[in-house]
């Protein structure tokens, strides 16, 4: 009996060892679960690179040395694609920005029977030089395009200016503040389009509540010319009221002595 007491003890310390085990083994997992959430979420987020100051500096000076050109016309079938393959051969370019037509003056031509692609009205065009902007301006100017026959642009011209102490900058103010102006104009045009319709609305329930009120009339049997005919009430009395003449007449005579 003692053997076995001594036997069921050993057991008993044994499951309590590798209870243990598997505890620690849980911890170290639940840790190395850890670890690599951190270092998932530390390799999600973007490194963020500051700026030198003279990394700064040389892109002012850079865009300081850049100049612009205008463009107030732009032929149809040509896109900033085409105008930078076009233009690149004077100089480098480093933005271009075309102006796209309303989407009314493209319906509108559509229906006319034209062609329904995108078209320009104008644009702006960026060197890495004012001087090669500024003779670009100059020698394009109220010339032709291409000079081969077959191309679709034989007979368009340059229409083009260069931009003194124009920015990018300017551009895109310019750009902004259209388009809040655009955004105001469709808030106006919805609100009076709201009114508009509410107006309407209550012009329709009172209507049908006029109509309702003439159909009462009308079953009722009274007549519905709109208040024209005034409808006297009739009272039925059965002798006329006399009341004191005699009394008053007297009254009045004796004043009048």
């Amino acid at each position: 009996m003692k053997r076995r007491r001594n036997e069921s003890i050993d057991v008993e310390e044994d499951g309590d060892s590798v209870g243990s085990q598997d505890t620690a083994n849980d911890k170290e997992e639940q840790l190395d679960k850890n670890d690599d959430t951190s270092n998932t979420k530390n390799k999600s987020k973007k490194k963020v690179r500051k700026l030198k100051l003279t990394a700064t500096e040389d892109f002012n000076a850079k865009l300081k040395k850049r100049g612009i050109l205008y463009l107030s016309r732009i032929p149809p079938r040509m896109g900033p694609a085409k105008v930078k393959t076009l233009l690149s051969d004077f100089g480098a370019i480093t933005r271009i920005y075309l102006v796209e037509e309303d989407k009314t003056v493209r319906k509108k031509r559509r229906k006319m029977g034209g062609s329904g692609g995108k078209r320009y009205t104008e644009g702006w065009v960026e060197f890495e030089s004012k001087k090669v902007a500024k003779l670009v301006g100059e020698t394009l100017n109220m010339s032709k395009i291409t000079n081969h026959k077959g191309s679709i642009h034989y007979d368009d011209i340059w229409n083009v200016k260069y931009l003194r102490g124009f920015k990018w900058s300017h551009l895109t103010e310019k750009v902004a503040y259209e388009r809040r102006v655009r955004e105001q104009k469709l808030k106006v045009e919805m609100m009076e389009v709201r009114r508009e319709n509410a107006a309407y609305v209550a012009q329709v329930e009172a209507g049908k509540k006029m109509d309702y009120i003439e159909e009462r009339r009308k079953k009722s049997g009274k007549d519905s010319g709109g208040g024209d005919q005034v409808t006297k009430r009739k009272v039925k009395q059965k002798k006329a009221y006399d009341g004191d003449n005699n009394r008053t007449k007297s009254a009045i005579l004796g004043s009048l002595v």
